[in-house]
């Protein structure tokens, strides 16, 4: 059984701790609380491609953009990029460009991407398309061969970028 003292200590800290949160929400408010957590935002660019599929092309909570994985797909049509890995690669990364604008951002905020692509036979043609987009101190990246992609697809891209 715990001492008369030590049970006093316990009550007398819980006590100042209740009075402090009570002494903080008086002077700041309770919105001050609530503003201090980060918003989550859907970003949607006016020109991207409409699949149907029930994600969204980046979710920016705070200064992070999550960018979902994106495949080469024509901002017109939704069909993929016609001309093979190369122009499936300058595509998706136009269309996640699109995202970063649409959350003020642009490729120099890219801190980390995950890269899969289909056949590691292609490696080379993917990372020659990506190095123009990323010419210079390249964000960190993962790159995975998978054995499938949707529609068919070569490439697709996930993305973080954090604005500083």
């Amino acid at each position: 059984m715990a001492s008369r003292s030590a049970r006093v200590a316990v009550v007398a800290g819980l006590a100042g701790l209740t009075a402090g949160v009570a002494a903080t929400l008086i002077v700041q408010g309770p919105e001050s609380v609530a503003a201090q957590a980060p918003v989550r935002r859907v970003i949607r660019p006016e020109r991207a491609p409409n699949t149907g599929l029930p994600f969204s092309p980046g979710i920016l909570v705070g200064n992070t953009l999550y960018v979902a994985g994106h495949l080469g797909r024509d901002p017109v049509t939704s069909q993929l990029a016609r001309g093979g890995i190369e122009a499936e690669t300058r595509q998706a990364l136009a269309n996640i460009g699109e995202v970063l604008k649409a959350a003020g951002m642009s490729f120099r905020d890219v801190t980390t991407v995950t890269a899969y692509i289909a056949d590691f036979k292609e490696f080379d043609r993917f990372n020659a398309v990506y190095r123009e987009f990323f010419p210079k101190d390249p964000p960190a990246r993962a790159t995975v061969q998978v054995a499938a992609l949707n529609a068919g697809a070569r490439v697709e891209l996930q993305m973080i970028a954090v604005r500083p």
